[in-house]
């Protein structure tokens, strides 16, 4: 599969069968660090309303803007507690890589997720 095809959540597989399936609402993320790495390939896709619609709304902001100068490249995760499919709660500890006007950066978080009518959303960072 070329490089281009792959999902930008890191899984080796291609956009439309791994995140896209979440983003186009064919399917929901199992577990919290699903709905991470759905999220993450949100923000590299520009999906604002998969952002919106999986954000808690006891902490959701008003809009969110995915434009402008700053392009998602990668997504590592490096750990998380819970968060399974019989959980209702969970965190993943994650590092994103970014391009910023052509300089390399990161973004390292521990998100809170719940389980919020049935299904996994962001809460925010601990």
């Amino acid at each position: 599969m070329p490089r281009r095809d792959l999902c930008p959540c890191g899984l080796p597989a291609s956009y439309a069968e791994c995140c896209g399936r979440l983003h186009r609402g064919d399917a929901v993320a199992p577990t919290a660090e699903a709905l991470m790495r759905s999220r993450f390939s949100a923000f590299s896709v520009g999906d604002e309303a998969y952002l919106l619609r999986t954000w808690h709304p006891d902490t959701r902001p008003r809009q969110v803007t995915t434009g402008g100068t700053t392009r998602w490249t990668r997504l590592e995760i490096l750990g998380s507690t819970a968060g399974s499919p019989v959980h209702t709660q969970g965190t993943v500890r994650f590092r994103a890589h970014y391009l910023e006007r052509g300089r390399a950066g990161v973004m390292e978080e521990n998100s809170r997720f719940v389980r919020h009518q049935g299904a996994w959303v962001y809460l925010g960072p601990l």
